[in-house]
């Protein structure tokens, strides 16, 4: 398990899994949470249970049909299959999940820790806005609110089109930072920086976390991109009664 390291209130509690300790064979070996990649179903609920147990979790994760869209659910309407790539609770032991294999899981609570979500920021989601229509949903204002970024695709690795360059740099002078060409075509692109840039602008500044890439750990992290057949990690995060 990785614990984030930021000063978040002492009832939130946060937790994002590694690929290490559960119980599912190769290619998904072993901690694999999803249940919509290939894996056998019954390896996946085994693990699903595990992390009850190796979290402490209060409750089974609210897992979600993650869409790369920007649709935000609200954890005391949940209902399973619920398409949503973000998720957002007030409401004490509700375990806010996303999961992903290089996409980036952001976690956000507030200072008065009484407001959680996480969300599944792709590029795709990114541009769409997925975070700002998370923080909308916040009741207090945007200083009060701090971000956490978990294990997701490192600015080395993420090999993008120029469809990607353009979409961010229309939107924001300040994407051209997160930009490396490599050829006419290609650029790297730093998620981490993006998100960052996004919070920032809607008035984030506590950012946290953002120090990992999925691709170039293989022992610690599934990434979808290095391996094509790949398991999911879950970030998330709850108000605990505590």
């Amino acid at each position: 398990m990785i614990y984030p390291d930021w000063p978040a209130p002492d009832n939130i509690k946060a937790i994002s899994t590694t690929r290490q300790g559960g119980f599912s064979l190769a290619p998904y070996n072993s901690l694999n949470l999803g249940d919509h990649v290939g894996d056998s179903i019954n390896s996946v609920n085994k693990n699903r249970e595990s992390l009850l147990t190796q979290a402490a979790l209060p409750e089974s994760p609210r897992w979600l049909k993650q869409v790369h869209g920007t649709t935000v659910s609200l954890a005391s309407n949940w209902q399973q299959g619920d398409e949503a790539d973000a998720i957002i609770t007030d409401r004490e032991n509700q375990v806010c999940p996303i999961m992903t294999a290089d996409c980036l899981p952001l976690l956000l609570c507030n200072q008065q820790g009484n407001m959680v979500a996480a969300i599944h920021a792709g590029w795709r989601g990114l541009a769409a806005g997925i975070i700002e229509k998370t923080l909308a949903q916040f009741n207090c204002p945007s200083q009060e609110i701090m971000a956490w970024l978990g294990p997701a695709i490192g600015p080395s690795q993420f090999e993008v089109g120029s469809d990607v360059f353009v979409e961010f740099t229309t939107q924001s002078t300040h994407a051209y930072h997160a930009f490396q060409q490599t050829d006419p075509d290609h650029y790297l692109a730093d998620i981490y920086l993006l998100a960052k840039q996004r919070l920032n602008a809607f008035g984030v500044n506590d950012v946290f976390g953002g120090d990992y890439c999925t691709v170039s750990d293989p022992d610690n992290f599934f990434s979808y991109r290095r391996d094509s057949i790949s398991g999911r990690m879950a970030s998330m995060i709850w108000i605990s009664s505590k």
